[in-house]
């Protein structure tokens, strides 16, 4: 089940212009002391490259002594010369995402794949013009949705048998998706879910823990969805294991985990539910897909969370070679608005029947709210319009009390409805390679540029930013995690530096690093570092539970997307810059703390 982008990666590499036929997966995992492949030594010059070639050797104490955003764009292409081959993505970004441009926002608050381009927003939701004029006004923008989601109470596991009833519109979404996902409708069955948390919860439900009784996870952050499956696992009598990450660079324990995934049990007898993410969606940590095979050969079930995989990276991981049990993602409509949307949980067909029944309301329908479809167009249709007429077939298509058998039935049933996502179009269009490239380029500048910030006048040369997990590094995903610190080297509380992005125009999140692991050389530094965040679990009915206490650290997030250009990332880096001002810092805290407490001082 080889695609044509992995088809393509693979010719590439065989001439030398890739150094790694996957390149967004990591490294399988190394057993043996071999001699540096040619493959690692490209990655280990890239990131030397990477380094050497922004101002190498400089510190910048001064946010008004930056280099200017044209003096930074020249350096970057000066390093990464292939960039200029990604120029197709900017072409995407203004003709179908002006929006961000007209808005200057920066949005890097949330990892996912769009479905819809913002003018394909605009063109569904805007009245029907018959004939296009150049002095007509552009179509304004409207915040109705292409469709919506209706919770249904059914049995998963008969759902995923059988499917019930699917409108035409889901149908065609599923099909769409799941030929993006280069997933065999032969092998896998899926369901739409309200989101994320919605998937990880039914499959929770659904699992034989009698039978299979661990649960074992490898997260480096509290993750909202994962917590509700250990909730719900627990209570079904699962026993919860999870991954440490070792201080300072957050890689996977993997003794610890190796010892986890191994160990003894009884023949015939699965083990559990292994719940494993190629990457970390905070820190940008990438994990061997090795670890699936080896717990689907100790006997573990295994769930592949690809919702912080980059819009094509599923080409680059074989489905035919580790084929996981189940796979959850999760699609937003269009990038830059809202981000509603659902996910998908996908169950490999011969892992059906271990499921238990269970009923929830987690599954949805996807509802048409707005004319989603179109029929494809024939000559004729094609030569009235450049003539300024509407054929009669197409006055007919366009009446809102016609349903889209009903069109199809006044064609005579000889044109296929269909629904276009040029969100998914457009990823296609660019390839794996480029999307790759494009971010490894992009998050690696951003890297290295945010530890080039240092505070002046200190004797320790105190840096501005503090970055958890991997750094410059070839495979690392595009996702940062990061704090600010003040020139004493105290924390700037995350949620402060969000909420003065957001004041810049700049959308970024913020998260709980966990499951962290010090050597004794660092316990004095895990005091300095490692808060207490207490949680409050509630039951369904919202009546208090319990106070969780969870050890971790606050950290400010960064998500780099498939529309991120060179712009946002220095327009970032300089907003950043601003902390290097002590007066600066001050003064926004004091505004922030002003206004949250709701208080107004002349």
């Amino acid at each position: 089940m080889q695609s044509s982008s992995l088809k393509e990666v693979t010719q590439v590499c065989l001439h030398g212009c890739c150094p790694n036929p996957f390149p967004s997966l990591p490294e399988p995992l190394n057993t043996s002391s071999k001699p540096r492949s040619t493959a690692a030594a490209c990655r280990s010059n890239f990131a030397a490259t990477t380094t050497s070639s922004f101002f190498p050797n400089t510190q910048f104490t001064n946010h008004e002594s930056l280099p200017s955003l044209e003096e930074s764009f020249t350096q970057f292409t000066k390093a990464y010369p292939q960039y200029s081959e990604t120029n197709r993505i900017d072409q995407i970004r203004a003709q179908e995402y002006h929006h961000l441009s007209l808005s200057n926002h920066i949005c890097l608050d949330y990892i996912g794949i769009g479905l819809f381009s913002h003018s394909q927003l605009q063109t569904q939701c805007s009245p029907a013009i018959p004939v296009a004029s150049s002095s007509s006004p552009p179509p304004q923008t409207s915040d109705f949705p292409f469709f919506s989601i209706s919770y249904k109470s059914v049995n998963l596991k008969l759902q995923l048998l059988h499917g019930g009833q699917a409108s035409e519109l889901e149908s065609a979404i599923k099909k769409r998706i799941v030929d993006f996902l280069n997933i065999s409708e032969n092998d896998y069955s899926m369901v739409f879910t309200a989101n994320r948390s919605s998937a990880f919860k039914l499959l929770a439900e659904s699992y034989p823990f009698q039978s299979s009784q661990k649960l074992l996870t490898v997260y480096d952050y509290e993750s909202e969805a994962v917590e509700v499956m250990i909730n719900t696992s627990e209570k079904r009598g699962a026993r919860v294991m999870s991954s440490e990450f070792s201080w300072p660079r957050l890689r996977i324990q993997s003794t610890k985990l190796r010892k986890m995934v191994m160990s003894k049990r009884k023949k015939k007898k699965k083990r559990g539910l292994f719940v494993f993410p190629l990457h970390s969606q905070m820190t940008g940590a990438s994990y061997s897909y090795q670890w699936m095979s080896m717990a689907q050969e100790n006997g573990w079930h295994v769930l592949l969370d690809a919702c912080a995989l980059g819009p094509k990276d599923m080409d680059s991981f074989g489905l035919s070679l580790i084929r996981p049990d189940f796979l959850i993602c999760s699609f937003y409509k269009v990038f830059g608005e809202n981000p509603t949307g659902f996910a998908c949980l996908f169950v490999k067909k011969s892992t059906i029947p271990i499921l238990e029944a269970s009923t929830s309301t987690g599954i949805v329908s996807l509802v048409q709210v707005k004319k989603l479809f179109r029929l494809p167009e024939d000559s004729s249709d094609v030569t009235a319009k450049q003539k300024g007429l509407e054929t009669s077939e197409t006055v007919e298509s366009e009446k809102p009390t016609d349903s889209v058998e009903q069109k199809n039935a006044k064609l005579g049933g000889s044109r296929r409805a269909e629904i276009e996502c040029k969100g998914l179009d457009h990823v296609d269009s660019v390839g794996l390679i480029l999307i790759s490239s494009r971010a490894r380029y992009l998050i690696n500048w951003l890297v290295n540029a945010l530890m080039k910030l240092q505070h002046p006048n200190t004797e320790d040369k105190t840096p501005l930013v503090r970055i958890y997990g991997p750094k410059i590094k070839f495979n690392r995903g595009s996702a940062l995690a990061f704090n600010v610190y003040d020139w004493k080297g105290e924390k700037i509380e995350p949620v402060l530096v969000q909420k003065l992005a957001d004041r810049s125009n700049i959308s970024l999140s913020y998260g709980f690093l966990h499951q962290i692991w010090f050597s004794d050389k660092y316990e004095e530094e895990k005091q300095k570092v490692i808060e207490k965040q207490k949680i409050e679990e509630k039951e369904m009915g919202g009546h208090k539970k319990t106070n969780k206490v969870c050890q971790g650290i606050t950290v400010v997030t960064a998500a780099i997307g498939f529309l991120a250009n060179f712009d946002d990332m220095y327009r970032l880096w300089a907003f950043v810059a601003q902390f290097l001002d002590a007066d600066f810092v001050e003064k926004e805290r004091w505004r922030y703390t002003a206004l949250n407490q709701k208080t107004i001082e002349v």
